[in-house]
Parts: C-alpha cells; sequence; structure tokens
C-alpha cells in the first residue's frame, strides 16, 4: 500500500488524540504526519509510534504537501480552512458536521456506503457518532429489505462533548464522594447521576439539531431519501460509549431469527444477544474497541413489520476517529 502525506486537524482534542492512536493500531501507511491544532496548542508534544509529534499552528499554508487531512476540529475552523486543503491537492475527511450535507460531499460508514468515497472533490465527511453505530447496526437489515421508518433513543456518554465532558463527569463523581458541591459549565445541568434529554439546539419543530442528523443523515448515507426518524437524544452519565435504542420498520417483515443471521454476520458488528444469560451489549464492554455490539433483537409489539433492537459503540473510536481513518484506507486503497 501507498505510503501518503497525513495531517490531523485538531490533533489535541480527544478525538483528534484517538486519531493519531488509532492510526498507530491500525500501521496506516504514512510518510509524513503532521500534528495541526490552535496557535495555543503550538509547541506542545503528543506521543506517537514510540516517539512525539511536535504541534504546529493549524494556518492556511498548512497543507502542501500532503495527501489527507483528518479533520477533528470546529464547523468554524474545517470550513475556514477546506478551500485551502483542497487547493494543496490533499483530500479533506472531516469529522465536524460543517460539510455532511452538502450535495456533492460524500458522507460515509465504510461498512455501509464504500462506493461513495469515489465521490468525492477534496471533501469527504464524517457522519455523526450516533448515526456511525445505529447504521452500522441497522445496514444488514436494511439489506435484506429497504428500511422505511425508525424510532430510535440515544443515550449518549459525555465523550460526544470532547475531553471536556468526560473531566466534567469525572470532576462531579470525585466531589461527590467527597461531599463538595457539584458545579457544571460543559452541560447544561449536573450530569452526575442524572440524564439531560437535550444535545443540540433547537431547530423549531420540537427536535434538536442532533435528532434530526439520524434522519437527514441516515437518508444520505443508506440511500433511503423517504426515511423517516423520530429520535430523542439523551446525554447519560457513560464516559465514552454511546447506546441506542431502535424501532424500525421495513419493506417486509423480518424474522428476529433472519435479523439475528444478518447481523452476525455484518461487517463492523457483533450479534450479543441472549436476554436468558443476561447478555446484551453495555457501554463498559464496547468502550476502547471498534465493533457495534447489537442485541434485544425482538418483534415490535406495535408494528408487524417492525423489530427492535440495542446497539452500543464507542463514541470516540467508530463514532468518529475510527470510522475517518477507514475512510482515508479507502481513499489509499483506491490510488494503488
Amino acid at each position: 500500500m501507498k505510503k501518503v502525506n497525513i495531517a490531523v486537524l485538531g490533533a489535541t482534542g480527544a478525538v483528534g488524540r484517538e486519531m493519531l492512536k488509532v492510526l498507530q493500531e491500525r500501521n496506516f501507511p504514512i510518510n509524513q504526519i503532521k500534528a495541526l491544532a490552535s496557535a495555543r496548542s503550538a509547541g506542545m508534544k503528543l506521543p506517537f509510534a514510540g516517539g512525539e509529534i511536535v504541534v504546529e499552528e493549524a494556518t492556511e499554508n498548512s497543507f502542501e504537501g500532503m495527501d489527507i487531512v483528518l479533520g477533528a476540529a470546529s464547523n468554524a475552523l474545517a470550513k475556514q480552512l477546506a478551500p485551502a486543503i483542497v487547493k494543496a491537492g490533499a483530500v479533506f475527511v472531516d469529522n465536524s458536521s460543517a460539510f455532511r450535507m452538502v450535495d456533492d460531499v460524500p458522507l460515509v460508514v465504510p461498512e455501509i456506503n464504500p462506493e461513495d468515497v469515489k465521490k468525492h472533490k477534496g471533501i469527504i465527511s464524517n457522519p455523526n457518532c450516533s448515526t456511525i453505530i445505529t447504521l452500522t447496526a441497522v445496514a444488514a437489515l436494511n439489506r435484506v429489505s429497504p428500511i422505511q421508518s425508525m424510532v430510535a433513543s440515544t443515550y449518549q456518554a459525555v465523550s460526544g462533548a470532547g475531553a471536556n465532558g468526560l473531566k466534567e463527569l469525572e470532576q462531579q463523581v470525585a466531589d461527590y464522594a467527597a461531599g463538595k458541591e457539584l458545579t457544571h459549565s460543559v452541560f447544561p445541568w449536573q450530569i452526575a447521576f442524572n440524564v439531560i434529554p437535550q444535545i443540540g439546539d433547537d431547530t423549531g419543530n420540537g427536535y434538536t439539531s442532533e435528532e434530526m442528523k439520524m434522519q437527514n443523515e441516515g437518508r444520505k448515507i443508506m440511500h433511503l431519501p423517504a426515511l423517516n426518524v423520530t429520535c430523542t437524544c439523551v446525554r447519560v452519565p457513560v464516559l465514552r460509549s454511546h447506546s441506542i435504542s431502535v424501532t424500525l420498520k421495513t419493506e417486509r417483515k423480518i424474522s428476529v431469527q433472519e435479523a439475528r443471521e444478518a447481523i452476525s454476520k455484518a461487517p463492523g458488528c457483533r450479534l450479543v444477544d441472549d436476554l436468558a444469560s443476561k447478555s446484551y451489549p453495555m457501554p463498559l464492554d464496547t468502550s476502547d474497541q471498534d465493533i457495534v455490539f447489537v442485541g434485544r433483537i425482538r418483534d415490535d409489539l406495535t408494528d408487524e413489520k417492525g423489530l427492535s433492537l440495542w446497539c452500543c459503540g464507542d463514541q470516540i473510536r467508530k463514532g468518529a476517529a475510527t470510522n475517518a481513518i477507514q475512510i482515508a484506507e479507502l481513499l489509499v486503497g483506491s490510488a494503488d
């Protein structure tokens, strides 16, 4: 496999650091690597491949000679620097939501629509973390019979709010144990021992921006323009693995056994589904790895064509860093 020059934009954040870790684990074919971040992080040293990388300030001149840029920065910075990345001849694999719904920007989960990578014009978007985990779990069912609708409730880990989200939960738990007053700044309410039924901004229809991503991104990734999704996104006091409850309706009825067989063979999935032995997906089991665990598969009792299931996956890895690097692997493979 051809070695490439790669940059990680937003390298000092939770996802950026995980990108560096996953690049090493997957033996990505690197010729040269850059770690880019804000001016205040310039000069910081990050561990990589047994050594260290010195973080450089991200500017419009940072991308000359790069083949791929992995984005783990804000929407604003992604929009600001994307033209410079494309002009330099690199492909921008962006984890922000800045370009996800742009018509000529592919939105890719490699286990579902790898062929869409070939349609890029310099930018490829990484989907929302809950969308990636949910669609990885249900894509096998969509291949058996097209999904018409889904009702999803997400139980999203604090890692979705970045490194500071992790710190806030850990600090609140420590303060609670020490009998101290609990404070919050990352989340609108205390997150320790609580759940917060709002992630994202109000869109004016009663749903948040995070909740609408499941439908809008799902339509684009699975090539289902008529897919309807009702989603409720909830922040829970879990460190890094998201969980999602899904009830879906397919064009024709898929039996529970047929669903189990399809999911057990699906790329990126592991069937963990034995209620009698209390074996089912949980955040503790799915953190710090890349597979989406799927279980609790059962008939929907409100619709004869419906199925319900439960899935869990690591938000920082498969929900962000690993998915982006899998996209980069597709790019390198297609260039061979």
